[in-house]
């Protein structure tokens, strides 16, 4: 796909992903063509948000035997069930994914897409909630980037999918420990953050109890510790003034620079003059139509908080 920087024009927002290693916006251009991961990291970003409806957001394929890789909707259609359209919700063999070890239905490319190594994961967010999850092997890292939390540990290295899913639901009902957490908590969570000791606290104590419960299913512990990316380290530092972004990114004109990413969290500033850093969540534009172009917010006084 596509790597550039972005450029004038309407497209419909996949959000933010990791996939190439650093935070990118994921866009779709009206009225086609490919994706484009836009780089934003240390860029001047300026949109206008169109509208109030919600946009498909296309499809995974399956790109061999052990990857995949997100399609734009062909006919840049209002969403329906899930974020999609009709058309590409039933082209989407990896939605099964999630029942596929519950004896769901399996295409066989996903069937072969879950025969490889998968990991399962504890991530700890800024508030010291913790999450469950899993990550195909081309995924490791990726997956976690996207997550938003400040620590995560893999906990296991499964031979397949299904196994590594039965692995998931077991801890979750044992441990009473999600599989998700909102985006409005993390940001929240993020804004609230005065230190990083009470969420690593959190995270050792439920990484243990994750791996006592994993002995007592016979499951070999790895406990390989996840590195959080550079492009965080300024939303991790302690005691820097912030406050959460005044307006809602999905209507009006926003402009500012982006230069700090944890997930799709984001540390911005309005423009050199402004010392006041703001922590919105690009995930918030999944689904919009937005144009790109020189805008800018609108100036509001805020209230700051040590972050």
């Amino acid at each position: 796909m596509p790597v550039t920087r972005p450029t004038d024009g309407e497209y419909v927002c996949h959000g933010i992903t990791w996939a190439t290693g650093d935070p990118r916006l994921l866009l779709a251009p009206l009225p086609g063509g490919p994706l484009v991961h836009a780089e934003i990291m240390n860029q001047r970003l300026g949109f206008r948000a169109l509208g109030t409806g919600r946009w498909c957001t296309g499809r995974y394929q399956f790109a061999d035997t052990i990857r995949v890789e997100p399609l734009a909707c062909p006919d840049r259609a209002p969403a329906e069930q899930s974020g999609q359209c009709t058309r590409c919700g039933g082209q989407d063999d990896f939605r099964f994914a999630h029942q596929v070890h519950q004896g769901g239905h399996a295409p066989e490319v996903l069937r072969r897409y879950m025969e490889q190594p998968h990991w399962l994961y504890l991530a700890t967010f800024a508030d010291g909630t913790p999450k469950i999850g899993t990550a195909a092997e081309p995924r490791k890292r990726s997956r976690l980037d996207e997550q938003g939390a400040l620590f995560a540990t893999y906990l296991a290295k499964a031979d397949d999918g299904r196994t590594v899913r039965h692995l998931e639901d077991a801890l979750t009902r044992r441990l009473n420990v999600p599989q998700t957490v909102r985006a409005a908590a993390k940001l929240q969570a993020l804004s609230e953050l005065r230190d990083l000791s009470t969420a690593q606290a959190a995270h050792e104590k439920d990484v243990t109890r994750a791996a006592e419960t994993l002995a007592d299913m016979n499951t070999a512990a790895v406990l390989e510790q996840w590195t959080a990316p550079a492009e965080g380290a300024r939303m991790r530092r302690a005691g820097m003034k912030c406050a959460l972004y005044p307006h809602d990114l999905r209507e009006g004109e926003h402009g500012f620079t982006l230069d700090s990413f944890i997930g799709s969290q984001a540390l911005a500033a309005l423009d050199r003059e402004d010392d006041m850093a703001y922590l919105l969540d690009l995930g918030a534009l999944k689904g919009r139509r937005i144009v790109l172009g020189p805008f800018n917010s609108r100036k509001t006084a805020v209230q700051s908080a040590l972050f």
